[in-house]
């Protein structure tokens, strides 16, 4: 998402380096750039018309002081705009109330449903609530069912009716969240391929009945411009509190992102960035602009690295590092962990300059990983704990275990081994770049 259109104001901003000051013929082609750029990502074009007027005008009256460069102030201007276009504060998900009552909405094939997992299991994780889901989408054949397999996987509870209007639906599930002590509901409404009035009349009907504390529009990020007409049709009637967008793991140009906030006053709440249960963000408009701009987006990745790492075992680890008792006990735990972290090269893809450095178009075969948690499984503690003691035999018994070959053992032990060097350099103060 978003790298076409980032790839293209980076080459924007190159234009300006060198130049002793921001001027309006310096800027000229910058300008004309993330014009296109803005353009050619569907980000509608009144949005693009006020972005650049508001660039222009900041890079014109911006003093350029010894320590900066006309390039780097000329980037902070546009990041700055960019944040603004994308809503400028996070705006955070209704969590206090007990119960908290959210109704998801949107059109069919939004991902909606999928979504509505995805939001329980936030819910569970970040802010321990005890969600339950509620299947209203009595329309869409096998709705339902895939809501249940859904709470099946989280373990969260899902209640459903059979042969029941929404409102008797809702009506009950609020009831049986009572006895069942459940703190969150979200309600998964049913969808239409377009806008009609039924569909409005129902979820008028489950909004007057419950006055839910969140009302969130799910919207495919793929959609384009028709997206904004999408957003006030729903917003006309429900007076929505945010939406969330979907589907932006895949070549979605990313142009109605810019353009929602702008347009419609409405907050991005969330993104979805994979197709797993655990693929919803929090949206922070700086995190995303950073990210546009190839400037990463670490405190991300920190959050990802907090969820799956254990602190305390974390610190075990770095002491037995330090004292060079790191094995391969200690290994197998950090492998199983980083698989937890999902598709390593998404994480490449935060760090600063990612684009620049190609990381953008790395494929990790998480196939390793497997294979090397498969070798090291296949030894018995005290081999993981005294590698030394791997001989020829050993590894020939290893290799069977695992199904893989002695090649592959050995050249697992080998860049152990040769890590564990680094780190024992490292801890004495000791270790030099190698260049």
């Amino acid at each position: 998402m978003f790298e076409y259109m980032g790839d293209r104001l980076s080459n924007a901003i190159k234009n300006i380096r060198g130049m002793g000051k921001i001027t309006e013929e310096n800027i000229q082609d910058a300008m004309r750039e993330i014009r296109i750029a803005l353009l050619e990502a569907d980000v509608n074009y009144q949005v693009v018309k006020e972005f650049i007027a508001a660039v222009k005008e900041k890079a014109l009256e911006a003093e350029v002081g010894k320590s900066l460069k006309p390039d780097e102030v000329f980037i902070k201007i546009v990041k700055d705009e960019l944040v603004a276009l994308l809503g400028g504060d996070y705006v955070p998900l209704e969590v206090t109330k007990n119960p908290t009552i959210l109704m998801l909405v949107g059109l069919q094939g939004s991902g909606k449903t999928t979504t509505a997992g995805k939001l329980a299991n936030f819910l569970r994780k970040k802010h321990s609530k005890k969600p339950l889901l509620v299947a209203c989408d009595i329309y869409r054949p096998a709705a339902i069912e895939q809501l249940e397999t859904i709470g099946k996987e989280l373990n969260v509870p899902v209640f459903k009716k059979d042969k029941a209007k929404v409102t008797e639906i809702v009506k009950d599930a609020l009831e049986y969240a009572k006895e069942e002590k459940c703190d969150y509901i979200i309600i998964d409404t049913a969808g239409r391929l377009q806008i009609d009035e039924e569909l409005m009349q129902e979820l008028k009907d489950i909004d007057e009945l419950v006055n839910p504390h969140e009302k969130i529009l799910v919207i495919d990020g793929s959609m384009g411009q028709d997206a904004i007409n999408v957003i006030t049709g729903f917003n006309n009637t429900l007076n929505l509190t945010g939406c969330i967008l979907t589907k932006l793991d895949g070549n979605t140009k990313g142009g109605v992102a810019l353009s929602v906030r702008h347009l419609t006053h409405i907050p991005i709440k969330f993104v979805g960035d994979s197709e797993k249960l655990d693929g919803l963000r929090e949206f922070y408009p700086e995190r995303m602009a950073e990210r546009i701009l190839d400037m990463g987006d670490i405190l991300s990745i920190v959050e990802k690295v907090e969820d799956v790492f254990d602190e305390e075992e974390a610190k075990n680890q770095a002491i037995k590092m330090k004292k060079g008792k790191y094995d391969l006990e200690d290994f197998l735990t950090n492998l199983k962990q980083i698989k937890k972290l999902g598709p390593l090269e998404n994480i490449l893809k935060m760090l600063p300059q990612a684009r620049k450095m190609g990381l953008n178009n790395i494929n990790v075969d998480q196939k390793q990983f497997s294979r090397l948690e498969a070798i090291i499984s296949s030894m018995t503690l005290e081999e993981r704990r005294k590698p030394e003691i791997i001989k020829a035999s050993r590894k020939i018994r290893i290799a069977k275990g695992s199904g893989t070959t002695v090649e592959e053992v050995n050249r697992l032990l080998n860049q152990f081994n040769m890590m564990k060097d680094m780190m024992k350099k490292m801890s004495s103060g000791n270790f030099k770049m190698p260049f």
